[in-house]
């Protein structure tokens, strides 16, 4: 089990009828993303992100209407995000819980104040970035 995060255009990306992002257009996106790979041992959708990440193998799979990664590290969020902009779409985690680019470029829930300093540990980075990593 794991935590995914879901690139839709639906409230919630479980229940996208009528929402979906195309294969086509999924394609597209991919084609046009010097960072984007096609890995299609893995799938006819799936791809891999050459982007600065802390996963070994940092992917993307498109799948009825949605694209979406598993356990994805702050990098990997924030490329969501991005992607999601050029698809007209929204971040969403498995709970709904929605993420967009900050300031700063890094991925952050949404409603989220922008990050302070924590006086306990020096980090400036939101609670839920020190827990995934």
């Amino acid at each position: 089990m794991g935590y995914d995060a879901h690139i839709t255009r639906a409230e919630f990306w479980s229940d996208n009828a009528g929402h979906e992002i195309a294969a086509a257009e999924w394609q597209a996106v991919v084609d046009a993303d010097p960072e984007l790979e096609p890995w299609p041992e893995q799938g006819p959708h799936f791809v891999r992100w050459r982007g600065s990440s802390t996963l070994p193998d940092a992917w993307l799979d498109w799948r009825d209407g949605d694209v979406y990664t598993k356990n994805p590290d702050p990098a990997l969020l924030a490329k969501c995000c991005a992607l999601a902009a050029r698809l007209g779409a929204r971040v969403q985690g498995d709970d709904g819980e929605e993420y967009e680019l900050g300031p700063d470029g890094s991925a952050r829930q949404v409603g989220e104040p922008a990050p302070a300093a924590s006086a306990a540990t020096g980090d400036a980075r939101p609670w839920w970035r020190r827990l995934l990593g």
